[in-house]
């Protein structure tokens, strides 16, 4: 197949295009290159998704299908109108965020409400705009927290961080909340085999949900560190300025609010051909990776986290014992 990556220089983009790469398929990866390189056996495009006429440099170009991760509703729409009647199959990569409920388990992508489409709006309001300008037989796959080698977020590479070096760990609590996420590689293997297939509707693409105290002991196991966890409230942590899910002085993970974000009904997906590793091996993998100069990691920093820990049990009146 001829396949054409709207990206393919970083990421989830560059591991489909390797992936399809590493399957035989002839790749184009269109991206202004300025992230990073398209992977060995690809061919790089350099195309300018700011403006209308900016993929020129793939005219008269024909594709068998075509992966776009834009979150920009004009790119989209652009890239649609430039390549019409060229690409045999698209897939568009969304994400949970789209969800206006995010408190209720269990849910599904075909029967969950969503957010309001918002052309300049939030990240997830704008994928629901972007989401609208595809046809009926588009693959739209609504990712949630992706991880794994590579990741330019820093969130998941936090928790592997910060369990590598053992010790008193905080986290929020409740120990069993849910938590989910899925690991580039295999996200990227589904998309490249229902690519292939011509599959089509709407998907939630995680790992079924495991506990929060399960993701954190598996992990360590994983990585061979012991640890003890100290389960914070909440509440605490708002009260001392701490962020949600990303960005400097944050704890990434999902908070009780967004519990449903990190709970979805994911059986169609299963069924439809998505396998997932298992966790372990993507802590190991993103350990290493980590060590060898790998990407940044976004949270608390030590000190930040031991003085978060000393004032919750300071609240507690809790005085630690030893020589």
């Amino acid at each position: 197949m001829r396949i054409l990556i709207l990206g393919g220089t970083q990421f989830l983009g560059r591991a489909i295009a390797a992936h399809a790469v590493g399957l035989g398929h002839t790749v184009t990866c269109a991206a202004r290159g300025l992230s990073g390189v398209a992977p060995a056996g690809a061919r790089l495009v350099a195309i300018d998704r700011n403006r209308p006429d900016g993929l020129a440099g793939l005219a008269r170009e024909r594709f068998d299908a075509a992966v776009d991760v834009a979150r920009n509703p004009d790119e989209v729409r652009w890239a649609l109108a430039a390549l019409d009647g060229r690409v045999g199959h698209w897939t568009f990569v969304s994400t949970t965020s789209v969800y206006a409920d995010t408190v209720t388990r269990g849910q599904r992508a075909d029967t969950a409400p969503l957010l309001a489409p918002a052309e300049d709006g939030p990240y997830g309001a704008a994928k629901v705009a972007c989401e609208r300008a595809f046809g009926r037989d588009t693959l739209i796959c609504r990712a949630g927290l992706i991880a794994g080698p590579g990741d330019p977020t820093g969130r998941f590479a936090y928790w592997i961080a910060r369990l590598a070096r053992g010790g008193e760990v905080l986290s929020p609590a409740d120990p069993e909340d849910p938590v989910q996420l899925i690991d580039a590689r295999d996200l990227a293997g589904w998309l490249v085999r229902a690519t292939r297939a011509g599959l089509s509707g709407t998907f939630d693409a995680v790992a079924p949900a495991s506990t929060r105290r399960g993701f954190l002991d598996r992990c360590a196991v994983a990585l061979g560190r012991s640890y003890k966890v100290t389960w914070v409230d909440p509440a605490f942590l708002d009260r001392h300025g701490v962020a949600r899910e990303s960005g400097p002085f944050s704890l990434p993970l999902p908070l009780p609010d967004t519990i449903g974000d990190a709970s979805r009904d994911v059986s169609p997906t299963l069924a439809a051909g998505l396998t997932v590793r298992p966790l372990e091996e993507t802590a190991r993998d993103a350990l290493r990776w980590l060590e060898a100069g790998g990407g940044p990691v976004t949270g608390l920093t030590a000190d930040e986290e031991a003085g978060l820990l000393a004032a919750w049990h300071a609240e507690r009146g809790y005085r630690p014992t030893g020589p």
